[in-house]
């Protein structure tokens, strides 16, 4: 005979299996979390740049609308290339091209369409194919030599920039090519993208029912958006989401940690790194479109140190300088420092020559803030 299991009382229930926690799991606060997040340096330093300029500028004009567009535009230039320079960062390597690209992309742009009666879409595609094949080629050098990147990226520096020399006086006999906004102007497609501003009836509408400023004739204070703003915009969402939400995001941070065992894992590292070196080029293209659309004409000197200004951004940003961390996020906000500091100390009374001096410091100041953290984070794994 079977033993038979007793029937369970009424008002008694089956007891739940205890589940014990993972002691390999620990909880990590909110607040623990943001500050080990590679922006949360560029945030801070975001936040105490308003404040301090809130302090000694706030009465001056800084903040007001035009003020705002001002600083606006500066850190959106400099907001599409540290992008760039950024993720390829992240990569562990370095563009220091990027700068005399800018001046070269213009000049690419300027001289078909000036001298050789090529119509301006057709030279904007001539000038993004050319650097883009640029960056191709700075990519292809790195890996196949094994050189450092920034050696090569070096040399491309000075050869671009003496090559923006060369096509300005052989055709214009000039470091300045004028004349190209009218070109621009005229082609509605190369206008609509690069030239100028947007939301013109959304301004002129808040200005009517007096929530920014009229001028005198009844005109908004600003006219519009500038285009800048919203490239540097779709530019950081497309990177900042395939950074963080797709297969070629991951692999970035893989071959920037170790690229030795990211290519035994089956990462295609020389493809990755290419192709980062392409969008570079293309991120410093488009900042030259956009310059040369804007003011008008070309010159041999535009995007002179750009290269480094880019890659503080991106340092600032919680990029390390030997790859496999950083946020295209830190890196945006890095660039917003730049553009407040550099148009801001001229709302104050403060001597313009300091502004070297204070990016040096933020530069210095976000390079041991991020070795602070990195050092915290490991430790405390």
């Amino acid at each position: 005979m079977s033993a038979t299991t007793p029937p369970m009382q009424a008002g008694t229930r089956k007891d739940k299996p205890v589940v014990q926690a993972d002691e390999r799991v620990r909880r990590v606060s909110p607040w623990r979390s943001f500050v080990n997040r590679p922006e949360f340096g560029s945030i801070a330093g975001t936040v105490l740049v308003f404040v301090l300029f809130g302090i000694f500028a706030g009465d001056s004009g800084m903040f007001h609308l035009d003020g705002v567009m001002n600083w606006a535009q500066v850190a959106a230039y400099l907001g599409i290339i540290a992008v760039g320079a950024c993720l390829l960062m992240i990569a562990g390597e370095f563009d220091l091209s990027i700068g005399s690209m800018i001046g070269f992309a213009g000049m690419m742009m300027a001289v078909p369409s000036m001298f050789l009666h090529w119509p301006m879409w057709l030279s904007v595609l001539f000038a993004f194919a050319g650097c883009m094949a640029l960056g191709w080629l700075n990519g292809y050098l790195v890996m196949r030599t094994k050189l450092p990147s920034f050696i090569v990226t070096l040399a491309f520096m000075f050869i671009l920039r003496g090559l923006t020399l060369v096509l300005s006086t052989y055709f214009s006999n000039s470091t300045i090519v004028s004349g190209v906004g009218e070109k621009v102007s005229g082609d509605p497609v190369v206008s609509a993208l690069f030239q100028g501003s947007t939301l013109h009836g959304v301004f002129t509408w808040l200005a009517q029912i007096g929530v920014i400023d009229k001028l005198p004739d009844g005109e908004p204070i600003v006219a519009g958006l500038p285009k800048v703003l919203l490239w540097w915009l779709l530019m950081a969402v497309v990177a900042g989401f395939m950074l963080s939400r797709t297969r070629f995001g991951n692999w970035i941070f893989i071959v920037g940690g170790d690229a030795a065992a990211a290519q035994n894992v089956g990462v295609p590292v020389r493809r990755v790194k290419i192709s980062l070196f392409v969008f570079t080029a293309f991120c410093a293209c488009l900042f030259g479109m956009l310059q040369v659309a804007d003011v008008g004409s070309a010159a041999a000197d535009r995007g002179l140190q750009k290269e480094f200004e880019a890659i503080i951004a991106a340092v600032i940003g919680g990029a390390l300088l030997t790859g496999g961390y950083g946020s295209v996020l830190g890196a945006c906000f890095g660039a917003l420092i730049f553009g407040v500091v550099q148009i801001g100390i001229s709302y104050t009374s403060f001597d313009a020559d300091w502004y070297r001096v204070f990016l040096g410091a933020m530069l210095l100041l976000a390079v041991l803030f991020n070795h602070y953290v990195r050092l915290h984070a490991t430790r405390s794994k």
